[in-house]
């Protein structure tokens, strides 16, 4: 089975141009390192250090653990982005094993990895990193199911649903409903779950969306963060949250009515907004990020609206590996 290259567009947008606003944030933006980032000293009263993994994935770096989003390392072909050649949903999964644990080194049995949901530019790497390091993996139902046909123990997975708010050791983490993107038809790619553990995904088809979930981090020290893995929310379960940062999405398509700023308004205009799922996910993390936007929003004027919507927010364009903190 083929589809066009952008036919289903979920959260993969970017600009044609990247301004970088680091400077104007007061982050540390040092030059991306194969080296394993250091963890802060415990009782340093620093917050979380955070590294974009590429796609929605993130590395972030505590005092006591770390913490991975979404991590897609591997980042293999499936046509999705190569012109003249279609989407191909029969693309093996492929795990790139020495790049997945470089980047995931130093992380063990204490760390966890929180997933938004399965399709494979999601989860197609976590259960390697979870057999390799003992990590818990956090997920819905079709995550524990489809994990444990890829060979991570049942132990090790939480199966969660949304409204949960779980405690590590005072960093906290609360599991926060929410919906995938929209492609041009108001569909899905790969929809369904997974209400048993099924036969060994061989296949990105065989990794379906499974329903979403967001996540917010409201660590021991430092701003609260708020990451997404798909451009779509429901309203009244991130109302409240009032998060410091928040990982946005990127719109691929309309068919969310005016996503951004409901969005913005509903998590209360947060203090820094950093796009995501925007760069061309089928290229190795080397800076800059290739643009993926295909005829979506660009970060461009999706950094525009964001000022429309609410002024007093800053926008920071990510860069692969590179360490954030935000005050």
């Amino acid at each position: 089975m083929t589809i066009a290259r952008r036919g289903f567009l979920r959260g993969t947008v970017a600009g044609t141009a990247l301004t970088s606003l680091l400077a104007a944030q007061g982050s540390a933006h040092a030059a991306a390192t194969t080296a394993a980032p250091a963890r802060p000293a415990s009782g340093s009263g620093r917050g979380p250090t955070l590294r974009w993994l590429g796609t929605s994935g993130w590395r972030v770096d505590l005092p006591e653990r770390t913490i991975l989003v979404d991590p897609y390392l591997t980042r293999f072909p499936t046509g999705l982005f190569q012109e003249g050649r279609e989407f191909d949903s029969a693309t093996p999964l492929t795990v790139d094993a020495a790049t997945v644990d470089e980047h995931t080194a130093g992380i063990g049995e204490d760390d966890v990895i929180l997933v938004t949901h399965t399709h494979w530019d999601h989860f197609s790497d976590v259960p390697h990193i979870a057999t390799a390091t003992g990590a818990r993996v956090l997920g819905t139902l079709t995550t524990y199911h489809v994990a444990q046909a890829m060979g991570v123990p049942a132990a090790q997975l939480s199966p969660v649903r949304g409204g949960e708010v779980l405690d590590f050791g005072g960093d906290v983490v609360e599991v926060v409903r929410s919906l995938h993107s929209r492609n041009g038809r108001y569909s899905v790619l790969f929809p369904g779950i997974r209400v048993g553990v099924p036969e060994a995904p061989a296949t990105i088809a065989d990794l379906p969306e499974g329903d979403t979930l967001a996540f917010q981090l409201n660590p021991a020290s430092g701003p609260s963060v708020f990451f997404m893995g798909a451009s779509d929310f429901d309203a009244r379960a991130v109302s409240g949250l009032s998060p410091d940062v928040a990982m946005v999405a990127m719109p691929s398509t309309s068919s969310t009515h005016e996503y951004v700023p409901r969005l913005l308004e509903a998590l209360d205009l947060p203090r820094t907004v950093v796009p995501i799922h925007w760069d061309d996910f089928e290229r190795e993390l080397t800076n800059p990020p290739v643009d993926g936007t295909g005829s979506g929003m660009s970060v461009a004027d999706f950094s525009d609206l964001v000022r429309r919507v609410s002024p007093r927010s800053r926008v920071v364009v990510p860069e692969y590996l590179v360490p954030y903190t935000f005050g």
